[in-house]
């Protein structure tokens, strides 16, 4: 009996044993998915909507519209309208894809994001718009949107080919592009890789209008209260008007110290535009690469709205002092990379981009 008892008393502890052993692998089973879940929720998911009737490919990030890759011909070249932050500001002007009350409508060419430049082979596709007279057209190139090479939602990579041509129908590079879109934290990133290859010998002589670029929503202007005009390579004239400046605080901050206007015409690594927007930091970074021809860039930063970086036109940022005139033989290539951060939420600090700028060139 005794013995009896002994064996019923060695089961149920091998039983209880069993069962707090299963209830643990369990446990921990149901922890690893919550935290696997935890991550997947973590990670930021990119998609691509293509829409071929509206020729334009929208890009989300968790199901919310960061950009368009749009390619509609209403620019004569291939732009990423609108740009939104993660707090849902839009950065870019409206006018002139959609123009926004109380903003300028100063240089139709000034269109969302993009990437050109004032003088190939003498032609400037960086001033070329609807607003070109007819007689005058033959003076502009336009950059032709031929084909999406790839679009993957996992790496969050948009790939395309367009093609620079003359007026004339003379096809002067080749573009390949890849998008790189990603999110950290409340930085929205577009990691941007042109490579030009030339099909005709092509000459960039130094012109101050290049060559990544964007044109900032007023709110990301520089407060100012006076008008300007600006001329631009063919001697054209365009009035900037003084506006209203409620709202507007922007300001420029360079990797070498430098702010706000004196900003214009300096070598610097990076730039960042902020501003507050109805109680949000928001900002936008350009981040220049070493590998880049003419690095560190020069910086065609204007208060009105427009933000470039300009590596080609030494000549008329240094006052003669420098000269590029940068060449391409028929078949050679080069490449330009840059980042750009969309930021919200806290100041984006000198720390954080100078991280990124280590690593977008590492």
């Amino acid at each position: 009996m005794l013995r009896l008892l002994k064996s019923n008393l060695l089961s149920c502890a091998m039983v209880s044993v069993l069962l707090v052993s299963s209830c643990k692998e369990k446990k921990e089973s149901e922890n690893t998915a919550t935290e696997e879940s935890e991550t997947m929720q973590e990670s930021s998911k990119v998609s691509f909507i293509k829409d071929d009737a509206k020729k334009k490919v929208d890009v989300k990030i968790d199901g919310d519209l960061f950009t368009s890759y749009v390619y509609d011909g209403q620019t004569p070249k291939p732009i990423l309208y609108p740009v939104i932050t993660k707090s849902g500001k839009t950065v870019t002007r409206g006018f002139p894809y959609a123009p926004r009350p109380n903003e300028r409508v100063d240089h139709p060419h000034h269109a969302g994001l993009w990437f050109n430049y004032g003088d190939v082979n003498g032609l400037d596709f960086w001033n070329n718009s609807y607003a070109i007279p007819e007689e005058e057209k033959g003076k502009y190139g336009s950059i032709i949107h031929q084909e999406i090479l790839d679009s993957n939602d996992d790496s969050g990579v948009l790939k395309i080919r367009a093609i620079w041509r003359s007026p004339k129908n003379v096809d002067l590079l080749e573009e390949i592009t890849e998008f790189k879109f990603s999110e950290d934290g409340d930085t929205r990133i577009i990691d941007r890789s042109s490579t030009l290859k030339a099909l005709e010998d092509v000459s960039f002589d130094d012109n101050k209008e290049g060559m990544i670029a964007i044109r900032v929503t007023r709110e990301l202007e520089l407060p100012t209260d006076k008008p300007a005009v600006y001329t631009d390579a063919e001697g054209n004239l365009t009035e900037v008007k003084a506006l209203n400046n409620e709202g507007v605080n922007g300001n420029y901050f360079a990797s070498e110290g430098l702010t706000g206007n004196d900003v214009w015409g300096t070598r610097n690594k990076w730039v960042k535009l902020e501003s507050n927007i109805e109680g949000d930091n928001v900002s936008v970074t350009i981040i220049d690469n070493k590998k880049n021809v003419g690095y560190p860039t020069y910086w065609h930063a204007r208060d009105y709205g427009l933000f470039a970086a300009n590596p080609l036109g030494q000549e008329v940022f240094s006052e003669g002092k420098e000269v590029l005139k940068f060449k391409l033989a028929k078949g050679e290539s080069t490449t330009f990379n840059y980042r750009i951060l969309v930021h919200s939420g806290a100041v984006l600090s000198k720390e954080s981009i100078d991280s990124s700028f280590a690593d977008f060139n590492n």
